[in-house]
């Protein structure tokens, strides 16, 4: 009888173990996403005037922050979410301000003027 008894709890120690192990791993495997997250937003700060290198960075740290948003960690993939979003608002903006100026130095340019003095 006291053999039963152990052979149970060895099954329901083990199945526990098994449990246990199935939610460290999805922790452990939540954390990175919002460790990966952090690094991507530091890298999309850091390489804001490398707009190919920036622009990739900032939308993987936001969807690495969403994917590893419930578990622990929280602090890195909120930090992450955070520097995401202002890599991606300042590289809209600074490319609003090159298009804006870009513009203006072409209208500004007297074609005519610069097309006569040729000829003299």
């Amino acid at each position: 009888m006291d053999e039963e008894k152990n052979n149970e709890q060895e099954v329901v120690n083990t199945n526990t173990n098994a449990n246990t192990n199935t939610t460290a791993e999805i922790n452990s495997e939540k954390k990175g996403f919002n460790i990966t997250s952090m690094i991507l937003g530091i890298v999309s700060i850091v390489f804001l005037w490398v707009w190919s290198v920036s622009l990739p960075c900032s939308i993987m740290a936001i969807i690495f922050s969403v994917a590893g948003k419930h578990n622990g960690g929280r602090g890195m993939g909120v930090a992450g979410l955070v520097l995401g979003i202002i890599a991606l608002v300042l590289l809209v903006v600074i490319f609003v301000l090159v298009v804006t100026l870009g513009v203006t130095i072409f209208n500004s340019l007297d074609l005519n003027t610069l097309s006569s003095s040729y000829y003299y």
